[in-house]
Formats: C-alpha cells, sequence, structure tokens
C-alpha cells in the first residue's frame, strides 16, 4: 500500500465572529482560566508581536508564538515576566540571532 502525500483539505472555520467576540469578552472577564502559558501570555500580553508590533486575530493567532527569554520553558511565572509573544517570523529570528552568536564566538567569526 503506498501513502499519499496529498495536502490536506482546509480546515473549516471553527468560530463564528460572535463566539469569537464571546471568548475575548470572557477572557478579558477572567471568567476562562488559561490552562497553559501561551493562553495565559496571550491574555497578558494581548495579541500582538512584541519585536514587530504584527497584530493578530482569530483567524491567524496560531502564527503568534511565546518566546521564553531566558530559554528555559519551565520558567513560567504567573506574572509572564519570562515570556514574550513573538510572531513565527520574529521568534525564528530571534533563535535564528544566538544561534549565529554561539557560532561566531566559538571560533571568533574566522575561517
Amino acid at each position: 500500500m503506498t501513502r499519499s502525500f496529498r495536502p490536506r483539505a482546509p480546515k473549516p472555520a471553527a468560530k463564528t465572529q460572535e463566539e469569537a467576540d464571546e471568548i475575548v469578552r470572557r477572557m478579558r472577564a477572567g471568567q476562562t482560566a488559561p490552562d497553559n502559558y501561551r493562553e495565559r501570555s496571550l491574555k497578558l500580553h494581548g495579541w500582538i508581536c512584541a519585536k514587530c508590533g504584527r497584530e493578530f486575530d482569530l483567524a491567524n493567532l496560531h502564527l503568534l508564538t511565546v518566546h521564553h527569554k531566558d530559554g528555559n520553558h519551565h520558567n513560567n511565572p504567573p506574572d509572564g515576566s519570562n515570556w514574550e509573544n513573538l510572531c513565527v517570523y520574529c521568534h525564528d529570528d530571534e533563535h535564528s540571532r544566538s544561534i549565529l552568536a554561539d557560532y561566531l564566538q566559538g571560533d571568533g567569526g574566522k575561517k
């Protein structure tokens, strides 16, 4: 049996705008307790990239990630002081910079 590598069918819209507005209202009112650090960070810091300033809505919120400032994914203080929300592009850039810096420190940037 051969596997098919066809693209997946597009996902149907998960929520109507009214449902999305209600979720946001409940989160702002504190009625919905976030169950993980991503949800807590989104609630604390908003749906905006801390680096480039891009704003997100429900349709593209999956592109907003949580970056741990100290690099420790287990350091999740309730006040969110170790988090910043970054779009996937800025998050990738942030980690690429540290990889490049480590590389350059290792050999002094000389070949």
